[in-house]
C-alpha cells in the first residue's frame, strides 16, 4: 500500500474538498481492522485511497499554479526572434516549434502577455538603418495579426492588451551604437516604439564602454564609462520615458549611468556574478544599486550565465570540434552561425551541458534575498541563446517557472511581481 507521511504535528500535508486527509486516514485505519472480513477486491480498493488522494492533491496544486500564471501579467524583456527572422527567414506567425524558441502560437501556451523584442545588430556602419529594418519586420508581424498582437507604446496600451486578452509587443534596442552618436536618432527610435535601449552591446561606443571591452582591458581605465555625450544620452532617455538598460555595460559605465539616472533602470537580461562569474553578470554592488534605484533585474536564461561550469564545458566542446569550427569561420560564417550549427549537429553532446531550472531559481533567490522581490523579473534571451535550462525548451515552458517559484515558497503576490508586475511598474514610472 502506498502511504503519505504526516507532518510532525499530525496536520495533513494535503486536503480534499469533501473530506480532509486526516479523516481519510482514520477511515482507512478503521477498515483495515476488519481486514479478515474483506474480500481481496475490497482490499485493493482501500490500498489505492492514499494514492488517489496524492494524485488529486497534485492535480489541485497544478490547477492552482496554472490559474496564478494566467492571472499574472507575464512579461519577457528580451527575445531575439527578429534577428532570427531576418537571418533565417523564420515567420513569427507560423508554427516554429523545434526550430526556434518562440512563435505567436506558443505565446498562448506560455501565458505570455507582453514580449519585448530585441532590435540588434553588431557594430556596422549602417546600424541605424538596420535597426529600422528590424523594426519594420516587427511591424509587418503586427499588421498580419491585428487581433492577436498589438504594439505597446504606453502603460494604457499595456492595460488595454491585458483587458482584451491579446498579446503585446514592445521594442528594446540592444546597443547604443544604433543611434550612431546622434540624439535625433534616439528620438526617432523612440517614436517608432523603442521603450528601452541597452547603452552598449558587447562592443563599446565612442561614449560608453562595454562589459566585454572593460573585462578584456581593451579600454584604458581613464577612458572607461560615460563621456559627456553618454551622459546626455541617459538624460534624454529619461526625458523621453525610454528605460535605461544596463545589461552588457562595463562597470564604470554602470556606475556613471545609475548615478545620473532620474528614473528606475533595468537590466534586461543578466544574472548573478557570484553564482556564475562571467563578465555579463552583475556583482553584488550592482544588484544593490539597481534595487536602491527602484529598478528591476530580468533574469537571463542562458546556461553560461546560470551555471559556473558551463563555460568550461563549452570550451571543451569547441576544442573537440575545432576542425569544423575553423572551417565554418574560414568560409565566412559568423561566430553565432558557427555555434548554432555545431550545437544543432551535436545536440546529444550539448544536452548534458545545459543548466537546470533549479540553478535558475538559485539566481532568483539570490537577488530576492539581496534586494527583495520588487526588483526581479524575466529576460529570457530566447532565440538569442543556444543553451537554456533543460526544462525550458521555449516560451511554451514559462508556466514551469511559476511552478518552480511556488515550490520555492514564494507568495502569489511576489510571483506576480517577478513574472511581470515589476517590469510593468518600471515601465509606467519611466513614462511619467
Amino acid at each position: 500500500m502506498i502511504s503519505l507521511a504526516l507532518v510532525p504535528d499530525s496536520r495533513p500535508l494535503f486536503s480534499c474538498t469533501s473530506v480532509t486527509y486526516s479523516q481519510g486516514i482514520h477511515e482507512i485505519a478503521k477498515k483495515e481492522i476488519q481486514i479478515t472480513r474483506m474480500s481481496k477486491f475490497r482490499l485493493a480498493i482501500i490500498g489505492t485511497y492514499p494514492f488517489i488522494f496524492l494524485l488529486f492533491s497534485l492535480a489541485t496544486i497544478g490547477q492552482s499554479n496554472n490559474k496564478l500564471h494566467q492571472k499574472a501579467i507575464v512579461i519577457d524583456t528580451h527575445n531575439d526572434f527578429i534577428s532570427q527572422s531576418i537571418e533565417k527567414g523564420f515567420v513569427f506567425d507560423q508554427n516554429l516549434k523545434g526550430k526556434t524558441h518562440s512563435d505567436l502560437g506558443r505565446m498562448d501556451q506560455a501565458g505570455l502577455d507582453i514580449q519585448i523584442f530585441s532590435v540588434w545588430c553588431d557594430a556596422r556602419p549602417d546600424a541605424f538603418a538596420f535597426a529600422n529594418r528590424e523594426i519594420d519586420t516587427l511591424y509587418a508581424i503586427l499588421k498580419r495579426n491585428p487581433s492577436k498582437l498589438k504594439m505597446i507604446y504606453t502603460p494604457a496600451d499595456m492595460k488595454y492588451v491585458i483587458k482584451k486578452k491579446m498579446h503585446g509587443a514592445m521594442i528594446g534596442v540592444e546597443g547604443g551604437h544604433m543611434i550612431e552618436n546622434d540624439l535625433s536618432k534616439l528620438d526617432s527610435l523612440f517614436k517608432r516604439g523603442t521603450r528601452y535601449m541597452t547603452l552598449t552591446w558587447n562592443n563599446s561606443t565612442p561614449w560608453a564602454s562595454s562589459a566585454m571591452d572593460e573585462s578584456e582591458n581593451k579600454i584604458p581605465a581613464d577612458k572607461r564609462g560615460l563621456t559627456s555625450f553618454g551622459r546626455d544620452v541617459v538624460k534624454r532617455m529619461n526625458e523621453l520615458g525610454m528605460m535605461v538598460d544596463l545589461s552588457h555595460v562595463g562597470e564604470q559605465t554602470f556606475k556613471d549611468a545609475i548615478a545620473i539616472a532620474t528614473k528606475p533602470v533595468i537590466a534586461s537580461h543578466s544574472c548573478v556574478w557570484n553564482l556564475a562569474p562571467v563578465f555579463r553578470n552583475l556583482k553584488d554592488y550592482q544588484i544593490g544599486a539597481i534595487g536602491k534605484n527602484g529598478g528591476v533585474i530580468c533574469l537571463n536564461f542562458y546556461s553560461g550565465f546560470l551555471d559556473s561550469n558551463f563555460m568550461k564545458s563549452n570550451k571543451a566542446f569547441f576544442e573537440l570540434h575545432k576542425a569544423e569550427k575553423d572551417s565554418l569561420l574560414a568560409s565566412g560564417k559568423n561566430k553565432f552561425f558557427m555555434e548554432d550549427y555545431l550545437f544543432q549537429k551535436y545536440s546529444a553532446e550539448v544536452e548534458s551541458m545545459r543548466a537546470t531550472l533549479s540553478m535558475m531559481m538559485d539566481h532568483i533567490d539570490y537577488m530576492v534575498k539581496r534586494i527583495g522581490a520588487d526588483h526581479v523579473g524575466l529576460g529570457s534571451d530566447f532565440d538569442g541563446i543556444n543553451s537554456a535550462p533543460k526544462e525550458l525548451n521555449g516560451i511554451e515552458d514559462f508556466p514551469k517557472i511559476t511552478d518552480a517559484l511556488k515550490a520555492r515558497g514564494y507568495s502569489d503576490k511576489d510571483i506576480k511581481k517577478i513574472l511581470g508586475g515589476n517590469v510593468a511598474r518600471v515601465f509606467e514610472e519611466n513614462q511619467r
